[in-house]
């Protein structure tokens, strides 16, 4: 039968592997790779929308505390309040252009008694690698224009912390729940980013670039494996079906010894080797010579 191959172990286990990477290529990775594209083609629409769009009241944005979505975050917001330092945090181990940063978070209290986190952008840390002086809010009533961001999620869910050297709490996400129990502030959900120009702003945080990134090719790369991975086996089962398989060939020459291996030629002994060599390394006969050599022993 010319598919019995197809039972052998070996072929089974590459079986199992192939499919297996196919399923996950198909299934889990361009999948993946798809919603990272989605989710960056979302934030860069919703990045555009905000820059031609003009501020609106936070109440209109997001009313009765509701939490930002993928529908409302990158908006800009207008918010009046007063600034709480006393309850201002520190965001730790961030990154801007590349270079390490800290990102200061202060909360604002509005008029009808809400509080919102404001993130007042970011600072350079010292040569001690510790938090530099930076400048504090301003005092008083101000009016400001942020960005509504969602929050951010530590996958250790590490809680906040005061290092020993500091007397500000810091954290390792911007997390207005993780804020609220640190600070015992009922804060809305998410946290707002100041844009340039705005009271109490130290550097700005820049926006994100708007490009696709490579996440739609990679969707498509995982596809073009998987395929490749299913043409590949297919290819070597169609092969090995066919007459003079490397599979087929083997079997049938040991079918054809009756299943005994061939023998082995025997290995020469060093004596043997030393007469072969004796024997190649004498001169060949030369035929006058030898009928003279002849004539002389007559």
């Amino acid at each position: 039968m010319r598919l019995r191959f197809l039972l052998r172990p070996n072929w089974v286990v590459l079986t199992l592997v192939v499919f297996l990477f196919a399923t996950a290529c198909f299934l889990l990775l361009s999948p993946w790779q798809w919603g990272r594209h989605n989710e960056r083609d979302a934030r860069n629409e919703a990045i555009e929308r905000s820059l031609s769009s003009p501020p609106r009241p936070i109440e209109q944005v997001l009313p009765d505390g509701t939490a930002p979505s993928a529908d409302t975050v990158w908006s800009r917001v207008e918010v009046t309040g007063t600034y709480l330092p006393d309850a201002e945090v520190i965001a730790r181990l961030r990154s801007v252009h590349g270079e390490p940063a800290y990102e200061v978070l202060t909360p604002l209290r509005t008029p009808s008694g809400d509080t919102v986190l404001i993130d007042r952008g970011y600072i350079a840390p010292n040569d001690q690698v510790g938090v530099p002086d930076y400048a504090p809010p301003p005092d008083g009533e101000v009016t400001v224009i942020a960005r509504v961001r969602t929050d951010e999620a530590d996958p250790k869910g590490r809680a906040a912390f005061t290092p020993s050297d500091a007397d500000t709490p810091h954290v390792y996400a911007i997390d207005s729940t993780v804020v609220a129990d640190e600070t015992g502030l009922d804060l809305r959900p998410g946290y707002f980013q100041l844009t340039p120009h705005q009271p109490g702003v130290l550097n700005p945080l820049p926006l994100p670039r708007v490009n696709a990134g490579p996440f739609l090719s990679y969707s498509m790369q995982w596809i073009a494996f998987g395929i490749m991975a299913l043409a590949g086996w297919l290819y070597f089962t169609v092969r090995e079906s066919k007459p003079g398989g490397a599979l087929r060939g083997s079997a049938q020459r040991a079918s054809g010894d009756g299943g005994r291996r061939a023998k082995k030629p025997r290995r020469k002994s060093v004596a043997e080797q030393l007469a072969e060599d004796e024997a190649a390394e004498q001169p060949l006969p030369v035929p006058g010579r030898v009928a003279e050599q002849r004539r002389d022993d007559g």
